[in-house]
């Protein structure tokens, strides 16, 4: 299992220096790429583009907030019931947002990162064969319809936000040494939407107006920096917020992603289920991942992994491991079972 394993992202640790300690260095020799735990506000992943990018912008309306707790202002909903709501106002054909390169706040946390990053593999206390790993939402699951009373607004809001979002990899690209460098898409409502479970979305062009951000959003990605793709059933209310009865719907969009990257792909992860029966798995003899890394998130519920690990392997003979998800919604306590349960996954694949 050299090299073979993948962190999602999000690891509700303090500090970028926690995450790297407490995981680079005992998981570093199985990893490719090292991500920095996406601590403080990123850990509840989209929620903090709400928040801090979204509410109090001149072109939108707040229409709903998550409900206080005992009176105190909550950032983050419950589930997706409680969370941010916003409306574009009147007038206004599509929201701009401005401070290029810097507005979504993920370059700057990535580059503050990245010297953190850099100074622990430099004193050797991370393997010199990691990248550091950067991990954005995609415009489709930052800005979900369900975000947006009226749907006619998701259209006046995406184009906008793709050229925001874009410019911040720019920056990313500038500033950290590309060969150091390994980004990745995270991708939720897609994998939904894919499945019909995302409400007032025909059922026509399903996986073509879920891939077509990644056009534009890979544009300013050079080869040297490697390029991978997440893939999540969501894990706002619980995990998961829908259990589809196989694979079929997440190999067709991960195919669609692949070919519509416009350049090469290095790894692609799919989530799996607990509990599920070797139907769920025979899609993935269809993946076409064109010579990128197929990462399953069978690192959970550790009673089943060897069952789930065999079942996989009849229809997708090799394959990395990884968790189902990031872990930024579970609380910090349960980490170190998290990291254990890796370590365990290792030595069983073998």
């Amino acid at each position: 299992m050299q090299q073979d394993v993948l962190l999602v992202g999000s690891i509700p640790l303090d500090t970028p220096e926690q995450v790297f300690r407490d995981f680079g260095k005992p998981l570093g020799a199985a990893l490719k790429t090292m991500p920095d735990g996406e601590v403080g506000p990123r850990k509840h992943w989209i929620s903090r583009i709400h928040y801090q990018v979204l509410s109090g912008h001149p072109q939108l309306e707040t229409v709903q907030r998550p409900a206080p707790e005992d009176g105190v202002e909550r950032l983050n909903p419950r589930n997706a019931k409680d969370a941010w709501w916003f409306k574009v106002k009147d007038g206004v054909d599509k929201v701009r947002f401005g401070d290029a390169g810097w507005r979504v706040g993920y370059a700057r946390d990535a580059i503050n990162s990245y010297f953190v990053f850099k100074t622990l593999r430099d004193k050797g206390e991370l393997p010199k064969h990691l990248r550091f790993q950067v991990s954005l939402a995609s415009v489709v699951s930052a800005l979900p319809p369900r975000i947006f009373p009226n749907k006619a607004d998701v259209a006046k809001i995406r184009p906008g936000f793709t050229e925001a979002l874009a410019a911040e990899v720019a920056t990313i690209v500038k500033h950290i040494p590309n060969e150091d460098l390994a980004i990745q898409w995270d991708c939720s409502t897609e994998l939904q939407d894919v499945y019909g479970a995302v409400e007032s979305t025909s059922t026509e062009d399903k996986i073509e107006r879920n891939v077509a951000q990644f056009r534009a959003l890979n544009r300013g990605i050079p080869e040297t920096v490697e390029l991978g793709y997440h893939l999540c059933f969501g894990t706002l209310g619980g995990w998961p917020r829908f259990a589809p009865p196989d694979l079929s719907a997440a190999v067709d969009l991960a195919n669609g992603i692949i070919e519509a990257s416009g350049r090469r792909v290095d790894w692609i992860h799919l989530p799996i289920l607990p509990g599920v029966k070797e139907e769920f798995f025979a899609p993935l003899k269809n993946l076409k991942p064109k010579g990128a890394r197929v990462y399953l998130g069978v690192i959970h519920n550790m009673d089943g992994f060897n069952e789930r690990i065999a079942m996989a392997r009849k229809y997708l003979p090799e394959f990395g491991l990884a968790a189902y998800c990031g872990f930024g919604r579970i609380p910090p306590e349960e980490i170190p079972a998290v990291l254990k349960e890796h370590l365990q996954a290792i030595k069983a694949a073998g």
